[in-house]
């Protein structure tokens, strides 16, 4: 049996709590419950009365305080950075041996996630917001005392909203720059398809979702049909032809060398983020 299939195997048996069932939470949550975990084997923590009508409709139970959802084997802390050390001081006299925690929290170090729960197994994570539709990408990793089947636990967890992989946590700066922060470069590149759409004469509504399936679509060749994008361009770029003629735009623009300077930026500055 392989690590995942371990995993898988004791994902079906253990309860999963949630301290916060906000967006990302919430996602999780949802995903989670469209196989992967019974409902009776979730349970979540979340004062917010709106986050609590969300949960009702969905049919998961709500923990009266921390203490119960702490009683869960595996715990999500699905909550804001700058409120981590509060929920962390809140949880410490809760968490024990048989607790595997996985915090989504950017920029909370496994140092302090470990130090804070010195006898917890800890997983640190950085998904992105397409969770939110199923289709996030989310990187892991692991703690000093995390085992292989916790990790490939949090791996089934995040499966159920996209797809994760693990990485050493010194890359997970870089993985915020990139796929954390770019669902924000890839929006404003279908804005921009849009408007080029708009400016030649499409209709709004039309040049967005030509623009939208395009990107999904591209997407899809790369992902699910093992093509590389140098292949899918030069696949789409006839000799002489009008993709040549636009990506020779891009190219006087810098448009590559504009995106990796974003990422560049981003990456950086999660870095600052994460000192401070």
């Amino acid at each position: 049996m392989s690590m995942t299939e371990a995993g898988k195997g004791r994902l079906q048996a253990v309860k999963v709590g949630f301290i916060g069932a906000g967006a990302m939470g919430g996602a999780i949550i949802r995903g989670l419950l469209a196989g992967a975990v019974a409902r009776e084997n979730l349970i979540y923590y979340d004062p917010d009365p709106a986050r609590q009508k969300q949960m009702a409709e969905l049919g998961v139970e709500a923990a009266s305080d921390l203490a119960t959802v702490m009683q869960a084997q595996v715990v999500v802390l699905a909550v804001k950075p700058q409120v981590m050390n509060a929920v962390l001081e809140s949880i410490r006299k809760y968490a024990g041996r048989g607790n595997l925690i996985i915090s989504i929290a950017a920029g909370v170090t496994l140092k302090t996630l470990e130090a804070a729960l010195p006898e917890s197994r800890m997983i640190r994570t950085m998904p992105n917001t397409p969770t939110i539709v199923g289709a996030g990408m989310a990187a892991l990793s692991p703690g000093s005392r995390a085992t292989p089947e916790d990790v490939s636990l949090a791996l089934e967890i995040f499966a159920a909203v996209g797809r994760a992989v693990v990485v050493e946590e010194r890359l997970l700066d870089a993985v915020t720059g990139l796929s954390g922060s770019g669902p924000a470069y890839v929006a404003v590149f279908i804005e921009a398809l849009t408007d080029g759409g708009v400016k030649m004469g499409l209709p709004r509504n039309l040049a967005l979702l030509l623009a939208t399936q395009t990107v999904i679509g591209a997407a899809r060749l790369c992902l699910e049909g093992e093509m590389a994008p140098g292949a899918l361009k030069d696949l789409v770029t006839s000799p002489g032809g009008t993709t040549i003629a636009g990506l020779h735009i891009l190219e006087e623009g810098s448009f590559r060398g504009l995106v990796m300077s974003a990422v560049e930026a981003a990456t950086l500055r999660s870095k600052e983020l994460g000192k401070g």
